[in-house]
């Protein structure tokens, strides 16, 4: 998901500041999985390679600029393209960071749950211009509809800004930007009281499993018609940008300071041949967010139920 960020006095300290008491620090932007996979690869690096490794709360900007002055060394789930900025600076200009080759499919789009779309025949997002279907998901009673975008600091975020200015549901919708867990609990909330929902959505997440939704019908990606800028990049971004169309396919993947492979270069061949599904990474997300496990706990069982497959990140 693409996340934006100012930097605050203890973040500039961080970057400032490589000295660490632990071995890997890893940074854990704000979203489930990002979360499951940092514990899963903070108890594989401990208990494998005998290292001490923190976690530490970051955005996406800090964790990459950490990771080139060495405060940080991992960022473990990294959506391309929308972090595409970040990596071109990071892995292919400044050459600090390296990326792991195995991405795990995923989907983003705009979703309204199943049975406001079939009560009302929603069934593109073209849909959502039609100030009567807008007017539907009217949750507080001011008379607009509201549509959840993502949170704030996604980059994704910002690329829903835009795709709302390009399809024009910006002028019959408020485009809400709130934490993705009060996000889905509204959702949940709605669904349980019979009322419409509409707003942002992903894959690999636990929210299909746990709810029937159905994804808005868009005309395909097309690159030609796909002209995304960020608000680090143009302060003019949303008024240069413009995306008519659907994402195109997206991959998560690992990426890691090049400094490991110098300082710790088994940690460093582990990020570089570490694998996992959508499914998988999907379910790490229903346990961390349905089924409420502590994400160390969970980290611990599901490493010891998937041995082989940590073995062989560090085998290879």
């Amino acid at each position: 998901m693409v996340r934006t960020a100012t930097f605050s006095a203890s973040a500039a300290l961080l970057l400032a500041s490589p000295v660490m008491a632990a071995d890997i620090v890893i940074g854990v932007p704000n979203w489930p999985s990002v979360n499951a996979t940092a514990h899963i690869l903070k108890v594989a690096i401990e208990q494998n390679l005998g290292l001490e490794v923190e976690l530490q709360n970051a955005t996406n900007p800090i964790v990459f600029e950490a990771m080139d002055s060495g405060a940080m060394h991992v960022h473990p789930e990294v959506w391309m393209p929308n972090q595409q900025n970040l990596h071109d600076t990071f892995v292919q200009d400044k050459g600090t960071v390296a990326m792991n080759p195995n991405g795990v499919v995923a989907f983003q789009g705009m979703c309204v749950d199943q049975a406001t779309a079939d009560a009302n025949g929603i069934v593109s997002i073209d849909d959502l211009t039609n100030p009567d279907i807008a007017n539907l998901f009217d949750s507080n009673g001011d008379g607009r509809g509201e549509l959840w975008i993502g949170a704030p600091g996604w980059a994704s975020t910002n690329v829903e800004k835009i795709r709302a200015k390009s399809y024009g549901y910006d002028q019959t919708l408020d485009l809400i930007e709130i934490d993705e867990t009060v996000a889905y609990a509204d959702l949940a909330n709605a669904i349980e009281a019979g009322k419409p929902w509409a707003g942002f959505c992903y894959t690999p997440h636990y929210v299909f499993a746990l709810h029937d939704m159905t994804v808005l019908e868009e005309p395909p990606y097309d690159p030609d018609k796909w002209m995304v800028i960020q608000p680090t990049d143009d302060p003019e971004w949303l008024e240069k940008s413009d995306a008519g169309v659907a994402w195109d396919s997206a991959y998560l993947h690992v990426h890691y300071a090049k400094a490991l492979e110098g300082s710790h270069p088994e940690v460093a061949s582990m990020l570089a041949n570490l694998s996992l599904t959508t499914d998988e990474v999907s379910a790490m997300t229903f346990a961390l967010v349905i089924d409420e496990k502590e994400p160390l706990a969970y980290a611990e069982e599901w490493v010891a139920a998937n041995e082989d497959k940590v073995l062989d990140w560090l085998s290879n």
